[in-house]
């Protein structure tokens, strides 16, 4: 089988975007931490993925100047995270600046040196918070970028095959390949047990109540 990079951060949405990778690739499973808040509770959530699946070539990359650049809820702890879902057209404070392209560029990187002809990633612009790095103008963009900075014979492409599906749709799509959606983490405050109050949660709980099943982790508020 080709090689496939997949990121995986240990959310629902790389969850499934991994299960659609495993298909058709041998995938190497590449995790980023940056200093965000939930970092310990996302790493495990890698590691029970990758471990369900067999998965045996991965990589585990700490960015963590990212939380120094700071001027998000993410990786700023004096910033509060909203606790509830923005408003469409304004981006939340959530957003990590450019953080996507500084993974993806890992991923190229890691998909040059093994000779992985893909770099999936689960991103998802019409169902999601409006970061502008989750846009699929942004990954043409990039897709370009990576053809003018790799070797003449290096064909990598970035793939993004949840990008223009709703959560809703991510989780029906995830039942339907056997994701084990109750060892991935979307809250974007807590590690034990997810808030159900910030905006990353209300999306996922949201995703669920509309494929009619409930979600398989536990919550201090529904």
């Amino acid at each position: 089988m080709d090689k496939a990079i997949c990121l995986v951060s240990g959310g629902m949405d790389s969850a499934v975007t991994l299960a659609i990778a495993l298909r058709d690739f041998e995938v190497h499973a590449m995790h980023v931490m940056y200093g965000q808040r939930t970092q310990e509770r996302e790493l495990q959530s890698f590691r029970d993925l990758v471990e369900y699946y067999g998965i045996e070539q991965t990589l585990i990359i700490s960015m963590d100047y990212i939380q120094r650049i700071g001027a998000s809820s993410l990786t700023d702890r004096e910033i509060e995270v909203p606790m509830r879902v923005g408003d469409k057209g304004i981006i939340p404070n959530t957003y990590v600046p450019f953080r996507n392209a500084q993974i993806l560029s890992a991923g190229v990187a890691w998909a040059e040196a093994v000779g992985a002809s893909k770099v999936f990633i689960g991103a998802v612009e019409e169902d999601s918070s409006g970061y502008p790095d989750c846009r699929e103008s942004f990954f043409k963009a990039f897709n370009d970028a990576v053809s003018k900075g790799t070797r003449p014979d290096t064909k990598i492409e970035i793939v993004t095959p949840v990008i223009h599906l709703s959560k809703t749709q991510i989780v029906k799509k995830g039942l339907e390949l056997k994701v084990p959606f109750e060892l991935t983490w979307s809250c974007y405050k807590n590690i034990d047990k997810a808030c159900g109050e910030c905006e990353s949660c209300q999306l996922r709980l949201n995703a669920f109540r509309g494929a009619g099943i409930e979600d398989p982790i536990s919550y201090e508020l529904k």
